[in-house]
């Protein structure tokens, strides 16, 4: 029981939905120059390409061919090497991630940038096999963020050596999250064609043998007891009552279900599980989002969402008193706006997330140990990569390769790189696998304390806070040192 709880949050929690922002892969040029002008919800615009790639970047026996959709904005560019601005996509739609990159189109003006974002292999319209992609693990070999990396290198490649004025144009990559991970790992494998990167809450670290898997919920955890003292307690004490009401008299799993407004009622015991998993995604992503102002990236919120969910916990709470006081808090997080007429606890963030593709992508090499032990809110999440291991050889059929991140990317070695802004805010749960003290004079950490999950790569809003308005010139300074020098 606990082994499945532990891996289904471990898994799916991570990234990192996360983020306002990043995207990757793929690679040359399109058989059709088709080219869409679309409108952003800011008046922006963009132009919709696709660039075919390869399959396979680093074997020659698959010869197979895919179209890589990225998006670009010229409308700012200075064609006489103004720099290119480029957003390494993660697991997602990638104009989910345009619209949620708001710094980026906030700067471009002044920096006169051109304006990329590239879409993650295996997510969005960028599927190598089309709707056979997903169909099993051999379809889904090439979906590493190595060949995602590759497929970027191959565009920027392709991008400098065709469209006029864009030869001598320097490339500085953005992304935040998962698409942060990459940023960073873009400028450690591709230094020829990248000159620096802004990496946001990318927890590069957040694997095997490189920080405390505890981090994660400790952090998320602290975010409700600063809300208040009673709705941390009232989490904690939830995990209890939930399990004694649905183990409990008959008539609990109804209880349950009707109180929770649920899509499919509970008729078991592991339903529980499935339930607490739910709760648990909830709180976590109320945490990554917990932003000073109205936004919707995972779902629509208000401000300070932690502070709102709290409001029906502040005062101590038991038996089913807690149960209708916590279901009133997790509707807000499902239904704000008061649309869902029930909720599902299979949906674990949002549509624009590709879970299936996240779900093997840390059965094989994204590795992201996190953990609990009782000593927070959440309920006993023990870490184990040979349990974590076997429930992925059981649910996707391959099992992952433990210390593969850090041999790749140089795990906590990473000194003799260069040019890397690493951003974190400190409310973020993902900030403890994060690189939170500079490392030397180019590899710069920038903390937000008041920062939920990459706060600033959003665009700029009358509700930030000071510090993310101090992280976001920070920011700009050290782009334009890199691209102008002294």
């Amino acid at each position: 029981m606990v082994d499945a709880l532990k891996f289904a949050v471990s898994v799916y929690v991570i990234v990192f939905v996360g983020v306002v922002a990043a995207l990757p892969h793929q690679r040359r040029i399109s058989p059709y120059n088709l080219k869409l002008r679309n409108p952003l919800a800011n008046g922006y615009t963009y132009e919709t390409l696709y660039l075919k790639q390869n399959v396979d970047h680093f074997g020659f026996e698959n010869d197979n061919t895919y179209n890589q959709r990225y998006l670009v904005a010229d409308q700012f560019w200075n064609h006489d090497n103004g720099p290119i601005f480029f957003y390494t996509g993660n697991e997602g739609d990638i104009t989910w991630f345009c619209n949620n990159t708001g710094f980026m189109w906030d700067i471009a003006p002044e920096f006169k940038a051109l304006l990329v974002f590239a879409e993650h292999r295996y997510y969005g319209e960028s599927l190598p096999y089309g709707s056979e992609s997903y169909a099993n693990s051999t379809m889904l070999n090439y979906l590493t963020a190595e060949q995602a990396l590759a497929d970027h290198a191959e565009l920027v490649h392709y991008i400098k050596s065709t469209v006029p004025g864009a030869a001598k144009s320097p490339v500085i990559v953005f992304g935040g999250s998962y698409g942060g991970m990459l940023a960073a790992w873009m400028r450690l494998k591709y230094p020829n064609l990248v000159l620096g990167a802004l990496a946001a809450s990318a927890p590069i670290w957040q694997f095997p043998g490189l920080s405390d898997c505890s981090s994660f919920y400790e952090t998320a955890s602290s975010l409700y007891y600063d809300a208040s003292q009673a709705c941390g307690d009232n989490l904690r004490l939830g995990w209890y009552t939930i399990s004694e009401i649905g183990e409990g008299a008959a008539g609990g799993l109804d209880f349950l279900s009707q109180t929770f407004s649920l899509c499919k009622p509970l008729t078991s015991k592991y339903d529980l599980f499935d339930m607490m998993d739910w709760l648990a995604n909830v709180y976590v992503n109320l945490a990554m989002v917990d932003y000073p102002y109205p936004a919707s990236f995972l779902e629509p919120l208000p401000g300070w969402p932690v502070k709102e969910f709290c409001k029906n916990l502040a005062t101590p709470l038991k038996e089913k008193d807690l149960m209708v006081a916590l279901a009133k808090s997790v509707k807000m997080y499902f239904n704000y706006t008061g649309q869902a007429t029930c909720l599902n606890i299979s949906q674990q963030a949002t549509g624009n997330l590709g879970d299936k593709g996240w779900g093997y992508q840390a059965c094989t090499e994204m590795v992201m140990p996190t953990c609990s032990n009782n000593s927070n809110m959440f309920y006993n999440i023990p870490w184990d990569f040979k349990d974590y291991a076997a429930q992925c050889k059981a649910d996707s059929g391959v099992e992952p390769r433990e210390n593969w991140i850090s041999l790749q990317y140089w795990g906590k070695n990473i000194k003799s790189a260069s040019n890397i802004i690493f951003s974190n805010g400190l409310l973020d749960p993902w900030s403890g696998g994060g690189v939170l003290q500079s490392l030397s004079p180019s590899l710069i950490a920038i903390q937000i304390p008041l920062g939920a999950h990459h706060l600033d790569l959003r665009a700029q809003d009358p509700g930030d806070t000071a510090d993310v308005r101090a992280a976001r010139e920070q920011e700009k300074n050290i782009l334009k040192d890199w691209l102008y020098g002294q």
